[in-house]
């Protein structure tokens, strides 16, 4: 066997020894910090002001908190969020929205809280239908509309937003880094 090639297999056994490390991370996280950090968002959501009377031709208002998905709400209620707001926007679990409800019934969100973030760079997956980055032995949920907006591919490194203290399940993709053979530095 060559050098290159005994190379080209102690890298491969590195990175699946390292996937599986990932893997036992991501397990052992959602058995015990999943909850916790879901929890602290419920916690905060209930803290947050509402007007749900929608009386004929008024706008109602609900304030909540963006779990990665949707807006969990004070009353407990779980709100949509468009998946193209909150990839545009960068949303992070632990931002605090306001939305108003229209007489028409339209939901217009507004961030009026950002939470404390951070940047870190992850590889883009795929697993069980859902793309996530695993950043800092940890994956990261992120939204397909983030994924397909920077044209993302399995392998990819990825710059994501979380919150500071890296809690939660989800992230917003900040950016797709280009691959070392894109970068064409004769054109720099």
């Amino acid at each position: 066997m060559s050098q290159a090639s005994k190379i080209a297999l102690a890298l491969e056994m590195i990175e699946n020894a390292e996937s599986g490390l990932r893997s036992a991370r991501q397990i052992l996280n959602e058995i015990t910090g999943g909850k916790k950090s879901k929890g602290k968002l419920i916690e905060t959501a209930e803290g947050l002001s509402k007007n749900l009377k929608v009386d004929e031709g008024e706008e109602s208002i609900v304030e909540g908190v963006f779990d990665g998905q949707s807006m969990l709400g004070p009353d407990k209620k779980s709100y949509p969020v468009p998946a193209n707001y909150a990839s545009k926007s960068k949303l992070i679990p632990g931002d605090i929205l306001k939305l108003t409800i229209t007489p028409d019934g339209s939901f217009l969100y507004k961030q009026i809280g950002p939470a404390e973030r951070k940047r870190i760079v992850g590889t883009l997956t795929y697993e069980d239908n859902q793309y996530k980055v695993i950043a800092n032995g940890k994956a990261f949920g992120v939204l397909l509309a983030s994924v397909t907006y920077f044209h993302g591919e399995v392998g990819d490194k990825v710059t994501i937003v979380v919150p500071e203290d890296e809690e939660g399940e989800w992230a917003a993709i900040e950016n797709i880094l280009p691959k070392e053979d894109e970068i064409d530095l004769d054109q720099m």
